[in-house]
């Protein structure tokens, strides 16, 4: 399987382009709300935004791709549990700070958060840069992704049915006809329609961030004409800041030293702490469109500055890695199955060094 060319290290504030529209469409919402018939046409697109973007979802993920990265089930199996498992203990785990360090909306956002699958770009660039083993990173992402569509509305419906979430046969409706279908057809399709979606890529990229700028723009719309907005004090958003980096800093802990006592080398550990730590802020904003309707602007929040806030880490954090990887380690990566003894112990041997980087971020 042909891997993604190393891409450029990012600097420690990673603000790329699209954070930066995010913010700005936060602050139009703010600013120029739309409301009355605006407010319905807006809504309207929307919905038509979500379908085609899990209708493009399903057209990109190559599910023999995934498919053919079962040898690593150990791995898989692992960022899956971090993802849909430990995630989602820790999200309940923090229903003990309400009402007194985080109000209840916030808390819903703070538990769907954990919920959402695992990120697939984001995840790969930091492994590749981190010199990780990228194959089972391309493959960890996409079974999350594909899981994800199912298992995400499942918990929601679990744990948050009688919480703000609003689940009911009628969201089921919508679940099917917003995320599934559409992520079904594109699968289904994406035997004729794939050269097309890989050669105009880019187009299709911007198209992808659109819709979900979109989505946050009607979103926070409908939480300033709601008044939802007054619910949130600066206080209030620095504190939800300090929750979600306990809860980034525990999940890099736990995916790092856990995977080491499972007995995975170097490269395959690198691809787990990544993988297993990250949330999907295209996947999340989308779904939380569909499953939270008039409260969706609060359900978010969360989830956009917990993104913000892995990237920032994990930047750090890649290029320590990296800085610390013992000579031929991206090489290895790519199989994992078949390393040699010498790898492994050039592998162990960087071990207290990684441990040193992930303690100093």
């Amino acid at each position: 399987m042909a891997l993604p060319a190393r891409p450029a290290l990012p600097s420690w504030l990673p603000l790329d382009g699209f954070i930066l529209g995010l913010i700005g469409t936060v602050a139009l919402a703010v600013l120029l709300p739309v409301s009355g018939r605006a407010a319905t046409i807006t809504d309207g697109a929307t919905t038509v935004a979500v379908a085609f973007l899990f209708f493009l979802y399903g057209a990109r993920l190559s599910t023999r791709e995934a498919l053919d990265g079962v040898r690593h089930w150990r791995l898989h199996l692992t960022v899956l549990v971090c993802t849909f498992v430990i995630f989602p203990a820790l999200g309940l785990a923090a229903r003990g700070l309400v009402p007194y360090v985080l109000t209840h909306p916030l808390y819903t956002g703070l538990l769907f958060l954990c919920l959402v699958p695992s990120t697939v770009q984001s995840s790969i660039a930091f492994t590749s840069i981190a010199r990780g083993n990228v194959a089972a990173a391309i493959c960890a992402g996409s079974f999350s992704s594909l899981l994800g569509v199912v298992v995400t509305p499942v918990l929601v419906a679990l744990l948050l049915g009688g919480s703000g979430g609003g689940f009911s046969a009628d969201s089921m409706i919508k679940i099917g006809l917003q995320l599934l279908a559409p992520f079904l057809a594109g699968q289904l399709l994406r035997r004729w329609i794939g050269g097309f979606i890989s050669r105009h890529r880019a187009v299709l990229r911007l198209v992808d961030r659109g819709s979900v700028l979109l989505v946050v723009y009607a979103a926070f719309s409908e939480g300033m004409v709601r008044g939802i907005w007054h619910q949130v004090t600066p206080a209030r958003l620095a504190i939800l800041l300090g929750v979600e980096a306990v809860l980034l800093t525990v999940m890099l802990t736990l995916t790092s030293y856990g995977s080491r006592k499972l007995g995975f080398v170097r490269e395959d550990r690198i691809t787990i702490v990544f993988a297993g730590s990250k949330k999907s802020l295209a996947a999340g904003l989308p779904m939380a469109s569909v499953l939270f309707g008039a409260q969706a602007s609060l359900a978010v929040l969360p989830l956009m500055l917990f993104h913000q806030m892995q990237l920032m880490v994990c930047a750090v954090l890649a290029r320590r890695f990296a800085a610390r990887a013992p000579e031929g380690a991206g090489a290895a990566g790519a199989e994992a199955g078949n390393r040699s003894s010498v790898a492994r112990a050039d592998a162990d041997s960087a071990d207290s060094a990684d441990d040193a980087a992930l303690t100093r971020v």
